[in-house]
């Protein structure tokens, strides 16, 4: 397992969900989000953790398939990694809003007052599943996107 933080974005219409794991690599945590397309604004949480890496979250349909949220992603990715140094890779984010409702749920919390929290903690559920998958694998998850 690479020593490093990772930081994960679950980019949004409205919100760009953010989580940051430990510097070992073991645990996601989930930050607050930030507002949709704000380069600046991940700008400014890259340089605060200094990550070794970025995921960015890639919404798959269940059979596999893209459709155009995932080439949204695809495009969001690029334009972070020509904003910032560090590198970024695409994770497989399906299923990652339901299981961020379904902890949220269980901690008493209704979808509607958990709203502002669910792209953070969707961002936490993807880069959680990206550190479990490199530490089983032995190697980093996903894809790094194509230059345009």
């Amino acid at each position: 397992m690479r020593k490093g933080r990772r930081v994960a974005l679950d980019p949004g219409t409205v919100r760009i969900g953010v989580a940051v794991s430990d510097i070992d690599g073991i645990l996601a945590s989930p930050r607050p989000a930030l507002p949709a397309g704000d380069l600046a604004a991940v700008g400014v949480v890259v340089g605060e953790v200094d990550p070794l890496e970025i995921i960015v979250g890639l919404p798959m349909g269940l059979g596999g398939t893209e459709g155009q949220a995932a080439q949204w992603a695809r495009e969001f990715a690029g334009q972070v990694a020509a904003a910032t140094s560090v590198p970024v890779r695409l994770v497989d984010e399906r299923l990652s809003t339901v299981q961020a409702q379904r902890g949220l749920h269980d901690q008493g919390r209704s979808v509607r007052q958990s709203r502002d929290m669910i792209d953070s903690a969707s961002a936490a559920v993807v880069l959680q599943h990206a550190l479990d998958a490199e530490r089983t694998a032995g190697q980093p998850p996903g894809e790094v996107p194509e230059d345009r």
